[in-house]
């Protein structure tokens, strides 16, 4: 379809496919390149363009061998991280029918299935990071678990996709904003945790964006008659309206630290601002949200394209004001304080942020 070549979307992922061969995330199992294919998957059903598929396949490849086995993964970490990347292992499945894809898609449920809990249930997000739930992990594994669940007709992994989305707001939402602090340590242990509530001490941007974005990629497999559903799309509602004030007025943007707008150094951040266009607007799309959320989302679409998206003589885009990555806890230290999060690196064309982008601007351009 030559004529989308025109489209924001097609033009950043067709340049990015490219460069992101010579990453070095490219040839390691990575949540990272599951975000990126994520991305080229919507492309191709929007598209319809064989590239975007040949390129799923080609890195897909690298790793899941003929066995079900998955080069450079280990089910010991018990990472949720690293469930990411096996999304793409249901559309493989569906397009080409072969054994190995839902092999290695197995042998991440055998991750999922010993995964361990806080004693809600609620999945650590890493083994070395003990009772702790971080807001990242569940856009990692609760959409796999919930497609899994559909693929297979295993009911419970339904259940147990809604209760991750259910506990980590819980425990994470702070009453007076809204909005959802990055991290919880049921042991309150950690020196970044609160004593009295377990949470971290700032709402980043990123954090809150892979909850939106779990919860509305969850709700595609989620069955329309699961007992909790209409709970997790109110919830989802409620998110969104928080959302809405915190974003910058003038710019449509985002800031990195969202209980913090205005403060030095707190900056308008483009992962952020991708990933709550790209879940407001298919909540809008879908029915899970209110019809005036579309309005909030096209601000933040226009932010992007007015103010962090560069363009050179060559015409090769540019996605600016990336934040690089954040995390809790650790080795060195990551205490969770505003200084921790405004002095953490800032990228252009970060794949954390290109990859949820290039998904707003399917929702925003291809709808």
């Amino acid at each position: 379809m030559k004529e989308t070549l025109q489209f924001t979307p097609v033009r950043m992922a067709d340049q990015f496919m490219e460069s992101y061969r010579n990453h070095q995330l490219y040839p390691t199992w990575h949540y990272e390149n599951g975000c990126l294919l994520k991305a080229l998957e919507e492309l191709y059903h929007r598209t319809g363009e064989a590239k975007y598929y040949d390129y799923i396949r080609e890195l897909m490849d690298h790793f899941i061998q003929e066995d079900g086995t998955i080069r450079s993964y280990n089910v010991e970490e018990y990472n949720l991280d690293q469930i990411n990347q096996g999304k793409s292992l249901f559309f493989l499945m569906d397009q080409t029918g072969e054994a190995k894809y839902r092999k290695a898609a197995d042998l991440l449920m055998v991750q999922l299935k010993g995964q361990p809990r806080t004693s809600e249930g609620g999945f650590w997000h890493k083994k070395i990071y003990p009772f702790q739930i971080w807001l990242d992990g569940l856009y990692m594994a609760t959409p796999f678990l919930t497609q899994y669940g559909a693929v297979t007709g295993e009911e419970k992994w339904f259940d147990r996709a809604a209760l991750q989305l259910l506990l980590v707001e819980k425990h994470t939402r702070d009453p007076r904003s809204g909005l959802l602090y990055h991290g919880w340590d049921e042991s309150r242990e950690q020196r970044w945790s609160s004593g009295e509530t377990g949470c971290s001490p700032h709402v980043w941007s990123r954090a809150m964006g892979w909850y939106v974005m779990a919860v509305v990629d969850t709700l595609d497999h989620l069955p329309v008659d699961h007992e909790q559903r209409g709970q997790i799309v109110g919830i989802f509602e409620r998110v969104a309206n928080a959302l809405v004030h915190v974003q910058d007025q003038q710019t449509g943007l985002w800031p990195h630290l969202l209980d913090q707008p205005g403060r030095e150094r707190n900056y308008l951040e483009a992962s952020g601002t991708s990933m709550f266009v790209y879940a407001l607007a298919k909540g809008v799309r879908k029915g899970y949200l209110s019809g005036k959320f579309k309005e909030t989302a096209a601000k933040g679409y226009q932010g992007l394209l007015q103010h962090l998206l560069q363009t050179d003589r060559e015409g090769v885009l540019s996605l600016t004001q990336c934040n690089g990555g954040a995390g809790l806890g650790g080795s060195p230290y990551r205490d969770g304080s505003y200084e921790y999060y405004v002095t953490e690196s800032i990228r252009i064309n970060d794949p954390k942020s290109v990859a949820p982008f290039i998904l707003a601007g399917v929702e925003m351009e291809l709808a």
